[in-house]
């Protein structure tokens, strides 16, 4: 136990945050392109038609990295005793997704994922190797894609009036 709050508890809190912060990012979206009908071609501003296609490739790989990242914490990290920079891990945890999908919901880029990568650089708990290293494979993607892609590379190209 930690903090009072049962393992199970501290997996399922996990789990709500990003359940309800997932439907929040989803729902920008959906307001987002419903507000403005046939304006889907202006969020990709100057974007060339091949640094497009990398984003075609390198946003599921990104969407998939973060599933690898859910599937550590989830189901081979031991809530009770996993530790991260000192605190009880499931609260960092907690915090770096909040902060992600918060961010992600406002279209703001930049998230917190390079937290999420150094967080698991240093976790205390790296067992399976196999397991673990795809999830910090699957954080590194995800961080080039928000991190870099987006905070960086796409304003770039985005037409500022």
């Amino acid at each position: 136990m930690s903090g009072g709050i049962s393992i199970d508890e501290q997996k399922i809190w996990f789990l709500v945050i990003n359940a309800l912060g997932g439907l929040a990012v989803i729902a920008s979206y959906v307001a987002g392109l419903t507000s403005h009908p046939n304006t889907e071609q202006l969020l990709w501003g100057r974007v060339t038609p091949s640094l497009k296609s990398i984003y075609m490739v390198s946003m599921p790989l990104a969407a998939a990295g973060y599933l690898l990242c859910l599937y550590f914490i989830l189901f081979q990290l031991d809530a009770g005793t996993v530790r991260i920079w000192g605190y009880d891990g499931f609260l960092v945890l907690d915090i770096i997704f909040m902060a992600i999908l918060v961010f992600s919901a406002f279209w703001m880029p930049l998230t917190a994922s390079l937290a999420l990568l150094c967080a698991l650089l240093v976790i205390s708990q790296k067992e399976p190797a196999w397991s673990y290293w795809l999830a910090v494979g699957g954080a590194a993607v995800f961080f080039i894609q928000t991190g870099i892609m987006d905070a960086f590379i796409w304003p770039a190209f985005f037409p500022y009036k």
